[in-house]
């Protein structure tokens, strides 16, 4: 749809231009008109484009952490599970020290930085964590 809005712009400017004569003087204009045209499209796809939704923090977590901790557990470390229990005994009470621990993990544990899931999905996560487990 755009490109046919594109192709229609630069044919109806073409035979309205060439009409009047001057080849050269009205491919300058051809094109000049074309770049405006093919700049509106870009600028009106980028605004109606569909934004990628959120994921809940139960998809988030299954996408980046259900594998080593299935169910709440830990594969890696039977001791560190994301369970009430445990984490209270870590001193692990609130969204912010899941996020911490997140973004700076011990070891045996993946590191999940800023550009790997984002503050808002690492807040959803961590929110679904306090939820769940």
């Amino acid at each position: 749809m755009l490109w046919s809005f594109f192709r229609d712009v630069f044919f109806m400017v073409y035979y309205i231009e060439f009409e009047k004569g001057d080849e050269r003087k009205n491919m300058k204009r051809i094109l000049f008109v074309s770049l405006i045209a093919l700049g509106v499209c870009f600028i009106a796809v980028s605004a109606f484009a569909e934004k990628k939704p959120a994921q809940s923090g139960e998809a988030l977590f299954g996408a980046n952490c259900k594998v080593c901790h299935p169910d709440g557990g830990n594969i890696i470390n039977a001791a560190k599970t994301l369970h009430k229990k445990d984490r209270d005994a870590h001193n692990i009470k609130k969204a912010e020290d899941i996020i911490k621990t997140m973004r700076n993990p011990g070891p045996g544990m993946t590191k999940f930085d800023e550009k790997t899931i984002p503050n808002a999905d690492a807040k959803a996560i961590a929110e679904y964590i306090l939820k769940t487990f």
